[in-house]
């Protein structure tokens, strides 16, 4: 019997595609943007017991045409019925992989643009790559009712060059991507085309290291997890794993087992939104930003990962089951990875008196995926921990959006990071969304800072400071940003749950890395990616309400998501509660990151506070053999 939460099967995609194209309202060029489970309600999921009926529904995002339309369906399993069918005028979704097609094959035959890349001494226009990008929104009238790309030009001499080595400058050409119409080139003047290739192939970078000898992990006896279809369960933990097309890798149901029952901290959690500004003011280049989820979609880029390369150890791997633009099914091998990493020591006493050392070590499970947008690679590692922690983490790797420059050219906007090659400053900013339970669906918010007490009669020492915990009772209340020098974190606290101390149960929330969005509020990127000037949202539960900057970025001209639906200042006392967490990375480029970065890091820690009576890891049992 099927899990309410377990993925689409190829067969439910192939019949809800069925049933929609059966009712006669969509001719044979529509395409379907994301096919994905419509999850059941949080009621539907507490009262299911294995074995009950469910009704599955698929929601289908479709694509009519070539204007600025889509049709948003809904179809019940294993019945077949159509329950909503509702058309959506203005908006668009991520950008079709056959519209990123489309512009590059009408670009290159493209008289302006075949012009433009000879002035730079190119003749050979299968040597071009063409990178369509998705536009933003400037309030131009080409904009208007298409679903259109901007289009940047790259040289390769070999197909298997470095694009991103050898940039054609000042090329900027804009296409209606679902008509195959190129509607503007614009020429910003000649920049020499670089003469490195950039390369990071072993063969090219000789010679290699001779004294990184073998590290082989092993578990003699097998991981300690188990697997059924999408659920995991290791030592206390249970959680259920799925990939979505857009939001990429999503966790459900996330609990922890303590005193015989299982005990909700997360209902699901997932990357909303992420979004690339870039800082670099000029024509060719100031118009760059990217909504990784909404304009092109995580699990849609997702890798199939590789044994001994991308994860290593004992392995599991789950794949993910997608449907492409005809609405047909396939499948991305491995594109999950979940495994058991040694992680140091979890705790250690030496007693000095008694002669006796206690030693634990620390384990955790490893749930990933990794995804290669454009140029970028993200690799998103969700950390499960012996003792009730949960960390996040994004690994960024992969090749930087360059720029070409003239050999006298100085520009506070980008680095040097070859002989004529530059990249330009830009910053990477993701939004988790945190649908918290802890012990239960009411939860609510709170700050936590720290303050040093004014020296006086109650602090004669001059040494004294406390936590001061400010509870977040409304949506505007709960715009908030760290504040490093005060150690602040939130917390969200179930009060209707105490523990054996008679105190509410709670986790909190510990941000690491957290940039907020620097191009100014009224810009276009500004208006559309608002929920980057905040690094802590806190929404009260609505279905409706799934991704940061709504659910069509795409061309949108801004202040959907985050700023829109707080603006109702809401309640958030005595409710079910979703905190947003917008944290990542102001990249300044540096010449080590090229030709291809080295991983840089962020993310964030959810650990418990109260929710257990004391450490929750007494029981993890002394190493066997190692420890001497």
């Amino acid at each position: 019997m099927t899990h309410p939460l377990e993925p689409l099967t190829p067969d439910e995609i192939r019949r809800a595609v069925t049933t929609v194209r059966a009712i006669g309202r969509l001719d044979e060029a529509a395409r379907f943007a994301t096919i994905t489970l419509d999850g059941p309600s949080k009621e539907a999921l507490s009262s299911y017991r294995p074995g009950d009926p469910i009704e599955r529904r698929v929601r289908l995002v479709i694509v009519p045409g070539p204007e600025s339309t889509v049709v948003e369906a809904i179809v019940a399993l294993p019945a077949e019925d159509i329950v909503s069918w509702e058309v959506r005028s203005g908006v668009r979704p991520a950008l079709l992989f056959e519209d990123s097609l489309r512009s590059i094959v009408a670009l290159k035959e493209d008289p302006a643009w075949q012009q433009a890349i000879r002035r730079r001494g190119i003749t050979d226009f299968d040597k071009v790559q063409i990178d369509p990008w998705p536009t933003g929104n400037f309030g131009r009238d080409i904009e208007q009712d298409r679903r259109i790309t901007r289009c940047l030009s790259y040289y390769r001499e070999s197909p298997t060059d470095n694009g991103y080595a050898r940039p054609i400058e000042g090329v900027v050409a804009t296409v209606d991507a679902a008509r195959g119409e190129v509607l503007e080139v614009l020429d910003h003047g000649v920049v020499p085309v670089p003469t490195a290739t950039g390369s990071y192939y072993p063969e090219d970078n000789q010679p290699l290291r001779t004294d990184l000898l073998p590290l082989d992990i092993i578990q003699p006896e097998g991981a300690s997890l188990t697997i059924d279809i999408n659920l995991v369960r290791w030592q206390r933990w249970a959680l259920r794993v799925s990939m979505d097309p857009l939001d990429g890798l999503v966790l459900h149901s996330v609990g922890y087992e303590d005193g015989g029952r299982l005990r909700p901290i997360l209902h699901r959690a997932s990357i909303s939104e992420m979004v690339v500004p870039y800082g670099d003011p000029g024509p060719v280049h100031g118009w760059k930003n990217a909504f990784d989820v909404g304009e092109w979609g995580l699990g849609r880029m997702a890798n199939s990962l590789t044994l001994g390369c991308d994860c290593l150890g004992v392995i599991s791997y789950l794949d993910a089951t997608l449907a492409n633009e005809q609405g047909r099914p396939y499948s991305v091998e491995n594109a999950i990875c979940i495994h058991e990493e040694d992680y140091g020591i979890l705790w250690k006493h030496q007693d000095l008196h008694g002669g006796r050392t206690e030693v634990r070590r620390s384990r955790r499970l490893v749930v990933s995926s990794i995804a290669t947008v454009g140029n970028y690679e993200y690799g998103f590692y969700w950390y499960f921990y012996l003792d009730g922690t949960i960390q996040f983490e994004v690994k960024l790797t992969g090749i930087l959006s360059t720029q070409a420059l003239n050999p006298d050219d100085l520009t506070p906007y980008a680095t040097v990071v070859a002989p004529g090659l530059g990249a330009p400053v830009h910053q990477h900013l993701f939004c988790a969304r945190l649908d918290f339970e802890v012990d239960g669906a009411v939860n609510e918010a709170y700050e936590i800072s720290t303050e040093a007490l004014p020296v006086g009669e109650a602090n004669p020492w001059a040494n004294a400071f406390i936590p001061v915990a400010t509870r977040l009772d409304s949506e505007l209340a709960a715009r908030r940003n760290v504040d490093p020098a005060a150690s602040r974190f939130w917390k969200f606290v179930n009060p209707e749950a105490l523990n054996g101390l008679g105190e509410p149960v709670a986790y909190k929330l510990v941000p690491g890395s957290t940039p907020t969005l620097l191009a100014h509020p009224e810009s276009s990127v500004g208006q559309r990616a608002g929920f980057a000037r905040y690094n802590l949202w806190v929404t009260p539960f609505d279905p409706g309400e799934r991704r940061a900057a709504g659910d069509y970025p795409n061309q949108h001209p801004g202040g959907d998501g985050l700023p829109a639906w707080t603006a109702a200042d809401r309640p958030l006392t005595g409710t079910d509660i979703v905190a947003w967490h917008t944290f990542g990375v102001t990249h300044i480029p540096r010449p080590e990151d090229w030709p291809v970065m080295p991983v840089e890091y962020c993310g964030f820690h959810l650990v418990p506070v109260g929710f257990f009576d004391a450490n929750p890891a007494l029981d993890v049992p002394p190493s066997s053999g190692h420890c001497h």
